[in-house]
């Protein structure tokens, strides 16, 4: 193997690897954002658009807020406000890894996140996540 193949191939790796990192980028930015600036102090985010016109809770009701406290080491009031975004989290930071490393090693990216099943199931999840979290008896999923 040549030194310019060796080269060459680890600029390919930069390459390849740019686009995961330039999200990780972003999304570390957007938490120590939202960390330094509190989402329960009134004025320096806008309401919810659907909590706003309909004054139900969509999905992400409480998301800002959950991130804010995550990035205060606090998961308890994280759950308390938006669980559903809290226990998405893990299940992110696997797609993301699974992302970062198919691309260091030049394997192909797939076409489709994930099984089209598993799709259907995350939005059967939300729905009823939306549903349940403004129903009387779901009132412990509000934020």
């Amino acid at each position: 193997m040549s030194v310019g193949h060796t080269e060459r191939r680890g600029t390919d790796r930069l390459k390849a690897v740019l686009a995961p990192l330039g999200v990780a980028a972003a999304a570390g930015a957007a938490f120590v954002f939202v960390g330094s600036v509190d989402p329960n102090e009134p004025g320096h985010y806008p309401t919810c658009p659907f909590l706003w016109l309909t004054h139900l809770y969509c999905p992400g009701c409480g998301t800002l807020r959950t991130i804010h406290a995550l990035a205060h080491l606090d998961p308890l009031a994280a759950l308390g406000l938006n669980p559903l975004a809290v226990v998405m989290l893990p299940f992110l930071l696997f797609w993301w890894g699974r992302w970062l490393v198919t691309a260091w090693q030049g394997r192909p990216r797939r076409t489709t996140l994930a099984h089209p099943a598993y799709i259907w199931a995350f939005f059967a999840v939300v729905i009823v996540y939306w549903v349940v979290r403004n129903l009387p008896f779901g009132a412990f999923l509000a934020p």
